[in-house]
């Protein structure tokens, strides 16, 4: 029996558009199954499409180890997605503990309930742990607010990773923006360990604006343009990764 091409798995409605979740056979890649998050009218991920994401972690993390000496990081994930970011990161015998955030609850339900493949691997691992939430809202806390652990309020960390907007000026809703301001990125900072690191993946090639905002509030940043192979367009593709040091 052939597998059927596409199987939507789950279907929600949100406030940001309707959100699915669904399996996809591609015959053109010898009937490789992929798993696709659609929101609104466009996509938001693919299990086709995880190397920039996983040098989101490998990047940040490496950077994070040697600016704070640390070899017990405590770690941020800003949207969980299909999880590549946040397996990754465990894969790193430095990382101690790990709080990935997303404000969609169905995400975190499609991993707590194994429906996407990586599910299990994060469920095992006790280092992990899930927050409902909006990152941004806990980035920049009001006064008397926790920040990014509700049950440590204050607890500051070595690397906030983030993959959430598709870049700095492509934001999957408005309020997102005041973060990517000096004043925005600043106020997030207060939550990293001296010597701490920012992380964030970019669909966009390297932006002036962006990099200014980060050199005005770190002691160091630097764009990393990452290449990819596009079987779909049978081209090569590139993203862009931004690591940010904090002042030590």
């Amino acid at each position: 029996m052939h597998k059927p091409q596409f199987e939507e798995l789950d279907f929600r409605e949100t406030e940001l558009g309707d959100l699915i979740l669904r399996r996809r056979t591609l015959l053109s890649l010898g009937n490789e199954e992929i798993y696709e998050v659609l929101l609104g009218d466009g996509y938001l991920m693919s299990s086709l499409f995880t190397v920039v994401e996983k040098e989101l972690s490998n990047l940040g993390l490496a950077a994070a180890q040697e600016s704070t000496g640390s070899a017990s990081l405590e770690v941020v994930v800003g949207g969980l997605g299909l999880g590549y970011t946040a397996v990754e990161a465990l894969k790193h015998e430095s990382v101690k503990s790990l709080i990935v955030v997303d404000f969609m609850q169905p995400v975190i339900e499609w991993h707590e309930k194994e429906l996407v493949p990586l599910g299990a691997s994060l469920n095992a691992d006790p280092r992990c742990r899930f927050i409902h939430g909006d990152f941004f809202r806990l980035a920049l806390p009001e006064e008397g607010e926790a920040g990014f652990d509700p049950d440590n309020p204050g607890r500051k960390f070595h690397a906030v990773l983030l993959d959430i907007d598709h870049s700095p000026e492509k934001l999957l809703h408005d309020r997102h923006g005041d973060f990517y301001s000096v004043d925005g990125l600043q106020k997030m900072a207060e939550q990293l360990h001296s010597g701490g690191v920012f992380a964030l993946w970019s669909d966009d090639p390297p932006e002036e604006t962006f990099m200014a905002a980060l050199g005005d509030v770190f002691e160091s940043c630097e764009s990393h343009v990452v290449g990819f192979y596009n079987p779909l367009q049978d081209k090569q593709s590139e993203s862009t990764v931004y690591v940010a040091q904090s002042h030590r």
